[in-house]
This record gives C-alpha cells, structure tokens and sequence, in this order.
C-alpha cells in the first residue's frame, strides 16, 4: 500500500505553481463581464437615440457599469429604492448615490408612491427609456459578438452553464 505526501498548507512548495492565481474560474469570469460591461458601454455611447450629453459621458467613461445596474434592475412601472438595493445587491446608500446621479443625467425620477405615502419610487424618464433601448440594442450586439468570437455552439453551452451555476 502506497501513501500519498500531501504537502501541508503552509509548505511553500504547495503554492509554487501560481498560474491558478490568474486563471481560476472567479477571476475569468469577472474579466469576462467586465470586458462585456466596457463593450456595452461603448456600443451605448455611439447610439444615436443616446441623448447626445449622455453619449458624452459613456465615451468619456464617467457612465460605468455601476450605472448600468440601474438599467439593468429598475422595473419599467418603477421601483421602490429598497426593492433597487435588493435586486442588484447593493447597500441603499450606494444606490441611493447612483440613483441621485442618475437622475441629475435626466434618466430616471423620483415620484410618489402610489401605495404608501412615506415611499418614492424611482422611474425612467423619456430620456432613461431611450438610454433602456440603447443598454437592449448594446446588450445584443454584444452577444452577438461573443458569438463569432467563440462559435454559436461555445457561446450556448456558455451561456446554459452560467445560467445554471447562477440559480
């Protein structure tokens, strides 16, 4: 019978090959939003149904992906503030910060809630909901692009593993 060595934590042998650091599946994963993010971004700052003033920023990188929680998470009737924080998973002050500076773009506001008096709602303005449109028409450019980079059957089998490891 043959025992296996297995080198203990603290052995720096066992930490010798470092390549896992670059290469695991967490860290390839986040470049590989991030890279999706900044592509949407740009695809947005270049749509001509961009109010101009907005284009701006996305080109100039003051719009970050940050901002797109918003879009991506605020409900088209409206969302209480809380409901926001919940469903992008960030502290109420943070988006509570970006909401602000969303609405000073013009691209959401704040109103009344119609079932409790004490509550606002944030929604899209005109302007938020052609801002929508452009983040719809980015988002499937850029699949579209993902496509022909890796192949229509990579970028499926993708896509059904990452939708299963999230839920």
């Amino acid at each position: 019978m043959s025992i296996t060595h297995r080198a203990h934590p603290s052995d720096p042998t066992n930490l010798a090959d470092e390549r896992w650091r670059e290469t695991h599946l967490g860290r390839l994963l986040g470049h590989a939003m991030r890279r999706f993010d900044e592509r949407v971004l740009n695809l947005m700052a270049g749509n001509e149904g961009v109010p101009l003033a907005l284009a701006n920023l996305a080109s100039r990188d003051q719009i970050s992906a940050a901002h797109v929680h918003i879009t991506r998470h605020l409900a088209l009737e409206g969302s209480r503030l809380t409901d926001l924080c919940k469903a992008a998973g960030m502290s109420k002050q943070a988006m509570g910060d970006l909401v602000d500076q969303c609405a000073a773009w013009g691209l959401v506001e704040r109103l009344p809630d119609a079932l409790d008096a004490r509550a606002k709602r944030v929604a899209f303005t005109p302007v938020g909901l052609a801002w929508l449109q452009a983040f719809k028409d980015a988002v499937s450019q850029a699949e579209t692009e993902f496509k022909e980079a890796v192949g229509e059957d990579v970028a499926t089998v993708v896509a059904l593993g990452l939708e299963a490891y999230a839920h």
